[in-house]
């Protein structure tokens, strides 16, 4: 009983850290979840992470406060950087919007409680599908688990503000506006020549109403080439998901001080 007493204190900055990475990371964060339910995994993947630790430290419950924010903090950038990184999907799904002519037609998004596009709402849910068919949810279990390894829960380190955390968290925006743009580029490219193609008809023809004959096809086109290029998206959502198993092991080094 003595003992059980004092492994709780590790327990809960375990559950802190596990709980706050589920509030955040994608996947995990989706609002259609039960908090019951969240709260609940969140116990039991601690309860496993728990006797995973090689070492159960000694705590001081002087600092035991500030113990618990930092892990609070930890699990909350971790999960923040996977989210912003799969964010590079709303922004392709805004392109491609913004070149058809959707940006009008928002629609609630109940994953995050925002106004997003149409075209990103069907990205984002194609990807959610696609992550769990190939089990890619497990990498991020995986790597909430193995942190506990690189950061102990009795360090008192935290190099958020340093400038090596800084230039990683910039080199990892960088990358996610690149997959974001390689994701829209062909569709907001073969929309461009369709406006000019539209432009050149209309010197052409100076009859023809370009507003009622322009919006139904660019859309024709932009579903075709959806379509069409849907599953070489599915090749970018893969790097885009090791860009997210990249930084996150990346960010956890970072702060282990490696």
């Amino acid at each position: 009983m003595e003992t059980l007493y004092q492994s709780i204190p590790a327990f809960l900055l375990i559950f802190v850290r596990i709980s706050s990475f589920f509030v955040s990371v994608p996947i995990f964060s989706n609002r259609s979840i039960p908090t019951s339910h969240k709260v609940g995994f969140s116990f039991f993947t601690s309860y496993i992470a728990f006797f995973l630790v090689e070492q159960q430290p000694l705590l001081n419950i002087d600092n035991y406060l500030f113990l618990l924010m930092k892990e609070a903090v930890i699990g909350l950038a971790l999960g923040l950087i996977a989210f912003i990184v799969m964010s590079a999907i709303q922004i392709a799904g805004g392109l491609i919007d913004f070149q058809v002519g959707f940006s009008m037609a928002s629609v609630f998004d109940p994953q995050t409680g925002m106004q997003n596009p149409i075209t990103a709402q069907f990205l984002n849910a194609i990807t959610i599908l696609f992550l769990l068919s190939v089990n890619a949810h497990h990498l991020l279990l995986q790597g909430i688990i193995n942190s506990f390894k690189i950061i102990p829960v009795n360090s008192t380190g935290l190099p958020i503000g340093h400038e090596e955390f800084v230039l990683e968290v910039v080199k990892i925006f960088i990358a996610m506006f690149v997959i974001a743009f390689q994701m829209a580029l062909p569709i907001v490219a073969s929309l461009f020549l369709v406006d000019i193609a539209l432009g050149i008809l209309t010197r052409i023809v100076p009859q023809l109403n370009i507003f009622v004959v322009g919006l139904p096809l660019k859309v024709i086109i932009a579903f075709i080439l959806l379509i069409i290029g849907l599953p070489t998206m599915m090749i970018l959502v893969q790097h885009l998901f090791e860009l997210v198993v990249q930084s996150t092991n990346s960010l956890i080094q970072l702060i282990g001080g490696i």
